[in-house]
């Protein structure tokens, strides 16, 4: 019994951990295969701004449009990857007798005041997306200052269809830095954490073996 507590405790122990460290394999596996149908779904060709766009069907297509700014623009600030800090400009769009969101990329935080959109038609490619921004300490928005991209809300506050495309490109070309839907900002750190837990039941093991060999060196 002297021996067979521990290493039966130190067996489930090591046995749990390499099972964590499995699944986080299998996660990372996941995560590889979803970011690589991300990034061939970018890459397509773009087609036409689908009639009713929903995130489960449409997240990620590219598309082209003409239409022109209709209102001003919501203003998202934050520390973006691509474009430092800034305000991300989210105007509402009329194009073919529809209102939709486009974000149109960002601006310093001296230049955003000065900004002027024109009302002239702008040919614009991009992306559907629905931005994930949010966590549990982001701000309320105040007037036209927001501090994530939201689209319900966002789509309520300019009146707008609940639907945004993220400028990959806009023609005539505006003093505002496009940044392109990515798969950047998507976390992968499976890898890290698999290594964690087998690193982990290593030392598990290790400390198992220690305890037998001292328990076995008190016996004799």
């Amino acid at each position: 019994m002297r021996f067979i507590i521990p290493a039966l405790f130190g067996l489930i122990g090591f046995a749990m951990l390499v099972a964590l460290g499995v699944w986080q394999v299998q996660r990372m596996e996941w995560k590889q295969a979803m970011i690589a149908a991300i990034e061939a779904r970018i890459d397509a060709e773009p087609v036409a701004l689908p009639a009713q766009p929903v995130a489960a069907a449409d997240n990620f297509t590219p598309v082209s449009l003409t239409g022109t700014v209709d209102g001003a623009p919501l203003r998202v600030l934050g520390a973006w990857r691509a474009g430092g800090t800034g305000y991300r400009i989210i105007a509402p769009v009329r194009t073919d007798g529809r209102r939709i969101m486009v974000d149109l990329g960002i601006v310093p935080l001296d230049q955003a005041d000065d900004l002027v959109l024109p009302r002239t038609a702008l040919r614009i490619a991009g992306t559907l997306n629905w931005p994930d921004d949010l966590n549990d300490g982001t701000p309320e928005p105040d007037g036209r200052n927001w501090y994530a991209r939201d689209v319900e809300p966002m789509a309520r506050a300019l009146n707008t269809e609940a639907v945004m495309v993220v400028a990959s490109q806009v023609e005539p070309p505006l003093p505002i830095l496009q940044v392109p839907v990515g798969v950047e900002g998507i976390p992968d750190n499976h890898l890290g954490y698999a290594i964690q837990w087998f690193g982990l039941a290593a030392v598990w093991l290790g400390m198992t073996l220690f305890l037998l060999w001292r328990i076995r060196r008190r016996t004799l």
